[in-house]
């Protein structure tokens, strides 16, 4: 007889369970390098690995705080939320996703507005938040960026807009769709009437807003290895059967090939902003 039939019911013991006793959220893996890090000083260090350098996704109200003055950020808007204007469901409907998405982050949409100063100058700024649905590009969000853009046309202020998103929002269809000629409209005004308008690409920036209104600036600048591109690399890949280069649309590749104009660290952003507001405030 084999030895497992003389083995009926073989007893496994479970293994116990450890109870923990350090406090969740002191520790934070970074997703670049593996390092374990303190979470306390991940924040310090402005959320930036600083083994790795890598840059982590922030929220809008943390990104403004970098960028800007303490306490100067007066925000517009903040009141606007998308509707359902095309009825669409797919597992669950849109107006649940957006409730979902309200609860998770506690902003009404992708993008907040408003104005600030940077050293004292003051600028109209549009900031998108990717913890919003993917930061996708609804009506609402367009109607932020042109008015960030509309606000700095009438004050006559350099324009700043942060993008950081995965496109458009599918659920909001044409509308949506729409917005990449409105907010691109806002910005040939600026154009026209010499005001300066600052975009800043992070990671990602990708879809309709890298095809419209992210890469219309004066200065088009970025964070380091920043996703940059109107399609994903693995799509391109399917669609013209080539290997494609080795750091393909980060925003390395991208500088080296002059589709953007500088790489900032995030904690030299704000002193670099400050740098090309008062360039532009000479002429």
């Amino acid at each position: 007889m084999g030895w497992f039939h003389q083995v009926k019911n073989p007893k496994i013991k479970s293994p116990k369970k450890v109870l923990s006793t350090t406090p969740v959220g002191l520790w934070k893996k970074c997703t670049q390098c593996g390092e374990i890090l303190q979470t306390d000083k991940l924040e310090e260090n402005f959320n930036v690995c600083p083994l790795c350098d890598h840059h982590y996704r922030v929220s809008a109200y943390d990104r403004i705080a970098v960028m800007t003055d303490a306490n100067s950020f007066e925000e517009i808007s903040s009141e606007l939320i998308s509707n359902n204007p095309l009825n669409f469901h797919d597992k669950m409907s849109y107006p649940d996703r957006l409730k979902s998405a309200i609860k998770s982050t506690g902003l009404k949409d992708g993008t907040v507005c408003g104005t600030a100063t940077i050293d004292g100058q003051p600028v109209a700024l549009a900031v998108m938040d990717f913890r919003f649905m993917g930061g996708s590009m609804g009506v609402v969000t367009g109607e932020k960026i042109a008015l960030a853009m509309d606000i700095g046309f009438e004050k006559k202020i350099p324009v700043i807009v942060v993008s950081c998103s995965g496109g458009a929002r599918m659920q909001e269809g044409i509308l949506s769709l729409m917005q990449m000629a409105k907010t691109s409209a806002s910005r040939a005004r600026l154009k026209e009437a010499g005001i300066p308008y600052i975009s800043l690409l992070t990671d990602p920036t990708t879809g309709g807003c890298a095809a419209s209104f992210a890469m219309l600036g004066d200065i088009n600048i970025s964070e380091p290895k920043a996703l940059i591109g109107f399609a994903g690399p693995r799509v391109i890949e399917q669609s013209i059967r080539q290997t494609l280069p080795e750091g393909f649309q980060r925003s390395e590749f991208l500088k080296d090939h002059g589709f953007i104009d500088r790489i900032i660290h995030r904690k030299d952003l704000k002193k670099e902003l400050s740098f090309f507001v008062k360039m532009f405030n000479k002429y």
